[in-house]
């Protein structure tokens, strides 16, 4: 039995224990009281229409550009998947609730989407992302009707739409500096959000994953999330992560790998689950070397190490954010 198969049989097992488990994970705030609801998230509601959503464009115009199938004789120390290697397949489903999309306007009113998770926080509201997704948003750079449908699948906002918090988007100061090549292995961000219409905590809401930092390269089973623009449903794929070493100069560090097919433009920020008690803990997201992968069929993560527990760190406690640094004459 090839190792590929090995663990998408096992990922199914997985997969159908944890769904025993997701009361553990999903349930909402029982505190009793009763929510004011949010104006902000009722504009937000009104403006992301079926047709609006359905024609926003991915933020990451290179994921999965290129054609994925090697060339004859390719060296493995290329972007894109080894010759003869194993691609497991993705398929189309409704998604999970701890994981969903951004939706946003660009400078020039074009709608833009991008994927995220849910992840556990004191404030119940914190989206983890990757930083090329957001990196605009930082500071005090305007919102542009920028929200998170968690679950969003054939254009249905199940659980309602969380606006982000003015001044809520936290992306590595490294990141800024760098730029998204050189400093790729910082592509990642944390968005805080508002309540949604009803006046609802995100993560009482729909629950949360956990955020793993410092364990390594070597995962599996992974489950990999991700939102194709303009598809009715996200997609995912059972697969496992090793190290990827650049060999690009442009974009340099090392970096969890993965196999998937079909991750394409707007999957970048997915989550990188694998199976944690009571639910799942995030490992990575779709970005870093060369912002998530040029082929489909393979995507890169950052690692999470100290600069993502950091970064975690100044989210919630509601740190000023970074931005891009100003410079002589502006």
């Amino acid at each position: 039995m090839r190792p590929g198969t090995r663990i998408v049989r096992y990922a199914a097992v997985c997969a159908a224990a944890l769904l025993l488990c997701t009361g553990l994970t999903t349930t909402a705030s029982a505190d009793g009281a009763t929510a004011a609801r949010n104006p902000l998230a009722d504009r937000l509601d009104a403006y992301w229409t079926r047709a609006r959503m359905a024609a926003a464009l991915p933020a990451d115009t290179v994921k999965g550009s290129k054609p994925g199938a090697p060339a004859a004789g390719a060296s493995p120390a290329v972007d894109g998947p080894r010759p003869g290697e194993y691609i497991p397949p993705s398929r189309s489903f409704d998604g999970i609730p701890q994981a969903g999309t951004f939706f946003w306007t660009d400078a020039g009113g074009t709608g833009r989407t991008c994927s995220g998770s849910v992840v556990h926080s004191p404030g119940h509201d914190l989206v983890l992302s990757a930083g090329h997704c957001l990196k605009g948003y930082a500071g005090t750079a305007p919102a542009r009707h920028l929200a998170f449908v968690p679950q969003y699948h054939d254009a249905r906002k199940p659980f309602g739409i969380f606006p982000v918090r003015t001044d809520g988007v936290y992306v590595p100061q490294q990141y800024y500096d760098l730029g998204e090549h050189a400093g790729a292995g910082y592509d990642f961000a944390f968005a805080a959000t508002e309540p949604n219409q009803d006046g609802t905590r995100l993560e009482d809401a729909v629950g949360g994953v956990r955020l793993l930092t410092g364990t390594g390269y070597y995962h599996a089973p992974v489950r990999m999330i991700g939102y194709p623009a303009g598809a009715e449903q996200p997609l995912e794929c059972w697969s496992w992560t090793t190290r990827w070493d650049s060999d690009d100069p442009a974009d340099p560090g090392t970096f969890p790998r993965i196999a998937c097919d079909a991750f394409v433009g707007g999957t970048s920020g997915g989550p990188m689950l694998v199976p944690w008690p009571g639910g799942w803990a995030v490992i990575g997201v779709i970005g870093g070397y060369h912002t998530g992968g040029n082929t489909p069929q393979i995507s890169y993560s950052a690692y999470f190490g100290a600069a993502t527990a950091d970064l975690y760190a100044a989210a919630v406690t509601g740190a000023p954010p970074a931005g891009p640094r100003l410079t002589a004459g502006s």
